[in-house]
């Protein structure tokens, strides 16, 4: 069973900065893509950001120029760095990722367990 372990969220001024961090630990095999949520108003949860094993990233136009992801290989981590945030921003963060079990024999997805994210005014 894979873990993944979230940390860094806080409470933070308006325009000040975190970075959230995602460990992946387990019997994996390699990471094929991570993901950052939160939940958003009128639907159950928005893709904050997302990277793929090939480093390709995607971010949500609300956190873009602002948010940057980022994957460290060797530790299987993910990271969001957050900068410049807003009283908006204000979420539990969840990480997700589809991870490939070693030996390996498929993709499996898994969900952190999420962390606090409060930005005041």
């Amino acid at each position: 069973q894979v873990q993944l372990v979230e940390s860094g969220g806080g409470l933070v001024q308006a325009g000040g900065s975190l970075r959230l961090s995602c460990a992946a630990s387990g019997n994996i095999f390699s990471i094929n893509t991570m993901r950052w949520y939160r939940p958003a108003p009128g639907k159950q949860r928005e893709l904050v950001a997302a990277i793929t094993s090939g480093g390709t990233t995607n971010y949500a136009d609300s956190v873009k120029g602002r948010f940057t992801i980022s994957i460290d290989n060797a530790k299987n981590t993910m990271y969001l760095q957050m900068n410049s945030l807003k009283p908006e921003d204000t979420a539990v963060y969840y990480c997700n990722a589809q991870i490939r079990l070693h030996p390996p024999r498929g993709e499996y997805d898994y969900w952190g367990q999420g962390t606090q994210v409060t930005v005041s005014s």
